[in-house]
């Protein structure tokens, strides 16, 4: 992604004051192009992400009151003309979700550090906010699918219990969708190991 692009994405992310997001994922880069203009015209919601991702693939994300978006995802999947892969509407996503998408600096570390990997995108972010929501982590980056052959990643950290407690409630999710790659919990982190997060 360019630097104007991440920027705008850092920006609608760090300001979003909405409560629920929504998140088309398709096999067509063209059908992408036109589910967003139909969730935008569907619903009163914003266009936080909109983009190509690895293994010529689309996503797009929106967020909103619950209803728009609800609508804007109903929509959109209906437009999707056999190329849908996956959606979903989260209400009251968590916020670290917001903040681990847009994150572009560091943080320090804290203490284990867990990682959860799946195939596609949408289950990703479920399972991260299933996971923010479970227990006291921190989410440090959401990666989506860009240089990772369509898969996406999510990383947290806090004490060994809650890192532990958050994985297993993010690892049902994308466990239970049949996506689920790799799920690994470091106890004590090698200091190096956390200038690979972001």
């Amino acid at each position: 992604m360019n630097l104007p692009a991440r920027r705008r994405q850092s920006q609608a992310i760090e300001n979003m004051q909405d409560k629920s997001i929504g998140l088309i994922e398709l096999s067509s880069v063209a059908a992408g192009f036109e589910v967003a203009d139909t969730m935008l015209k569907a619903g009163t919601v914003r266009l936080i992400l909109s983009r190509s991702i690895c293994s010529g693939k689309y996503m797009v994300m929106i967020g909103g009151e619950t209803a728009g978006v609800q609508a804007a995802v109903e929509a959109g999947t209906q437009a999707a003309n056999g190329c849908l892969i996956d959606s979903f509407v989260i209400p009251n996503v968590h916020p670290d979700v917001f903040v681990a998408l847009g994150r572009t600096q560091p943080v320090e570390p804290n203490g284990a550090l867990g990682i959860l990997e799946s195939f596609n995108v949408a289950t990703l972010i479920q399972g991260a906010d299933a996971a923010a929501k479970a227990a006291a982590v921190q989410l440090l980056e959401i990666r989506l699918a860009m240089a990772l052959g369509g898969k996406a990643f999510v990383t947290m950290t806090g004490d060994v219990g809650s890192v532990q407690s958050a994985m297993a409630a993010g690892r049902q999710v994308i466990g239970d969708a049949g996506v689920l790659v790799n799920a690994v919990i470091l106890s004590r982190p090698h200091p190096d190991v956390y200038k690979e997060v972001i």
